[in-house]
This record gives C-alpha cells, sequence and structure tokens, in this order.
C-alpha cells in the first residue's frame, strides 16, 4: 500500500456510452477545458453583441434627420446590425446543440436540426457582408479626406485602397466558401488554419492601411493649422484620435490571437472597427453643437492688429482668410500674406466636400458662418 500513488479526484474519468460504436473515456480536465472555452468565447461574443446593440441605437438617436440619408451613416448602421446579428448567433452556437457535451466528445450530431447549420453558415456569410460594410466606409472616409490632395496622388492613394481592400475581401470570400463546406460536411478546421491566419493578417493590414491614410493626412492638417494659430481642439483632433485608435485598438487584438490563449481574439478586430466609425463622427458633431451654441465672444485688442484678435484658442470662430479667399482682408505684413495664400489648402471646401462622410467639413462650415462677421469687424478696425 504504501507503493500505491495517491488517488487524484481531480483528474479521474469517466466513461460516455454510444449506440454502436466503443464506449468513450472523458478526462476530467479535458470536460473542464472545454467548458472554460465555451464560457470564455461566449462572454466575447457577448460583449460584441452589446456593445453593437448599444451604439446602434445611439448611433440612431443622436445622427441628425437631414444627416440620416448619407451614404456613411447607411453603411455604418447596416455595419452595425449586421454585427449584432453575427455575434447573435454565434451565442446561440454555444448554447445549442453542436455544444452538448455527448455531440462535442462523441462527434455525434444527429440530433442538430437543419436551422442550426444554416445558423452557422450564416455567421460566415454575416461575416464577410460585414467586411465589405466596413472597407466600403473607410474608403468613403479616406476619400473625402484626401479630397484636398493633388488629382494624381488622390487616385493613387484611391486605387492602392481599392486593392488592398480587395484582398480583404477575397481572402475572406474564400475562407467563407471553405468554412461553409466544412460546416456541412462536419469537417474539421484543422486544415483551414492557414486560410484563417492569412485572412485575419490581410484583414488587419487592410484597416491599418486606411487609417494610417486616415491620420496621417489629418496629422499634417492639425499641424497646417496650429502655424495659422487655430490650435482649438475642434472636430479635427476628435477624428485625428478616433483615426489613432481605430488603427492601434484593433491591430493590439489581431495580434493578441497570436500570443493570448483566448478564443476567438480576432474576432473584436470588425466590432471594434464598425464601433468606432460612428462613435468618431458623433463626436465631431457634438463638438460642433456646442460650439455654435455656446459661442465666444470676440476679443478686441486694439487697432494695430487690424481685427478682433481672435486666436481660436477659446474656443471661437477663427478669421475669415482660413476658410475662403473671399474673407480676405489686406494684410499688414508680407509674412501675413504668405499665411493669407497658403492656409486654404489645409482645409476642405466646404463647397466641395462630400456632406455626411466626415465631420471635417462641419468646421468649415462654422467657421463660413463667422467669416461675414469678422470680416466686417477688421475692416472697421483697420480703416479707425
Amino acid at each position: 500500500m504504501a507503493n500505491t500513488p495517491a488517488f487524484d479526484p481531480f483528474s479521474q474519468s469517466f466513461t460516455l456510452l454510444t449506440p454502436d460504436g466503443p464506449p468513450i473515456n472523458i478526462t476530467i480536465p479535458e470536460l473542464d477545458e472545454f467548458i472554460l472555452y465555451s464560457v470564455q468565447i461566449s462572454i466575447n461574443y457577448a460583449a460584441q453583441l452589446g456593445a453593437s446593440l448599444l451604439f446602434l441605437v445611439v448611433l440612431l438617436l443622436l445622427t441628425k434627420s437631414e444627416k440620416k440619408k448619407s451614404p456613411v451613416f447607411i453603411i455604418n448602421s447596416v455595419a452595425l446590425l449586421l454585427n449584432l446579428l453575427r455575434t447573435l448567433l454565434q451565442c446561440l452556437y454555444f448554447t445549442g446543440p453542436f455544444s452538448e457535451t455527448y455531440a462535442y466528445f462523441s462527434l455525434d450530431y444527429s440530433r442538430v436540426s437543419t436551422s442550426d447549420y444554416a445558423n452557422q453558415v450564416a455567421i460566415t456569410v454575416l461575416t464577410l457582408l460585414l467586411l465589405i460594410c466596413a472597407e466600403l466606409s473607410l474608403l468613403l472616409q479616406v476619400h473625402v479626406v484626401c479630397i484636398t490632395l493633388r488629382q494624381i496622388f488622390q487616385r493613387l492613394i484611391f486605387a492602392l485602397s481599392i486593392i488592398i481592400a480587395g484582398l480583404a475581401v477575397s481572402f475572406r470570400l474564400t475562407f467563407c466558401i471553405e468554412n461553409a463546406k466544412s460546416i456541412l460536411a462536419l469537417k474539421s478546421l484543422f486544415p483551414l488554419e492557414w486560410l484563417a491566419s492569412a485572412t485575419n493578417i490581410v484583414t488587419s493590414i487592410s484597416i491599418c492601411w486606411f487609417c494610417a491614410v486616415f491620420v496621417i493626412k489629418l496629422g499634417f492638417a492639425l499641424n497646417q493649422r496650429k502655424k495659422l494659430g487655430m490650435g482649438t481642439f475642434g472636430p479635427m483632433r476628435i477624428i485625428f484620435i478616433m483615426g489613432c485608435q481605430t488603427l492601434i485598438i484593433p491591430a493590439i487584438f489581431s495580434i493578441l490571437e497570436y500570443f493570448v490563449p483566448l478564443p476567438s481574439m480576432d474576432s473584436n478586430v470588425l466590432s471594434l472597427v464598425v464601433i468606432f466609425l460612428p462613435l468618431s463622427s458623433l463626436w465631431a458633431s457634438a463638438s460642433i453643437d456646442n460650439g455654435k451654441r455656446y459661442p465666444a465672444q470676440p476679443k478686441f485688442h486694439g487697432k494695430l492688429l487690424g481685427s478682433d484678435g481672435s486666436d481660436g484658442s477659446d474656443g471661437s470662430a477663427v478669421t475669415g482668410p482660413l476658410v475662403d479667399e473671399k474673407f480676405l482682408i489686406e494684410p499688414l505684413s508680407p509674412s501675413a500674406s504668405a499665411t493669407s495664400k497658403t492656409s486654404h489648402l489645409s482645409l476642405v471646401d466646404p463647397t466641395n466636400a462630400t456632406h455626411g462622410c466626415v465631420d471635417v467639413d462641419l468646421e468649415a462650415q462654422r467657421l463660413a458662418e463667422f467669416g461675414d462677421q469678422r470680416r466686417h469687424q477688421g475692416r472697421l478696425d483697420f480703416e479707425s
């Protein structure tokens, strides 16, 4: 008895009997691993489901009625709805007959209904449609952000963006087809791991490309605005912050898939993208509305300035030359003349911007509203 190993109750096994085959021995650790996996991945998809539902309701309630017809609002709303359905079906999978203990260990799916197979195929299709919506939204917003560039650079960036987006959609389409075949044939997905990994990598590269173009262009615009004295925290800074966030956080989740032993971390990438994109527009719109509701009073610094001297740092609108040449006032120095000639290169003309794609045009419209008043005020000071 002294040489008998101690009994470990946590590692004992039990037997599952099959109708027409040999019995299956299952250990307690194997059962614990199966339960833990189901719980962890269900929490993951449930969190995505709740976030998608919340932001869809917020987007529908807070978006102005005139902007609900814009292409980006429609695409973002559809993307959130698709993500809501995708995560809901994923939760149903882990609470359905596919995830029953006996079916999982014996590979006996005879009691799985046709609707359960249809739900699994629908998940792969919804993921494909979700990626298409995200790519379309990114394409539209990058096109608007780059509208002030030279035509050759616009075409080059847009062509590269279409190619990268097409590659991401092509990989996802291929994986969608192969995954659907494996589901219907009850085959293992291990032979498709390389394709799933490649799809995840290409999708992450695509998102990083769009967000990098977005962030770099807005970064140059913000730097130019700072040189011109437009240092206020406005919509452009908000969109710049959200662009960085959309670039960094999904990339982190995509990388964590290969290092963190948590199931389906890569599924958060598309969810984060479709949530962050409308969030940036809502934040920027709220900033514009607050600025219009509480406009700052002009400051008069004397007649030598030839204007009211406001630099926009207090949240007020800046002078007319930063919006359109029709608001130009006769410069008092060569440096002021050089500034007025280059200032319009960093902003989107509100008459040419695509309304509803991004809220950069809202700030330009806000500047235009104060342009006539500031031009008139500046001339009075200059003449006196």
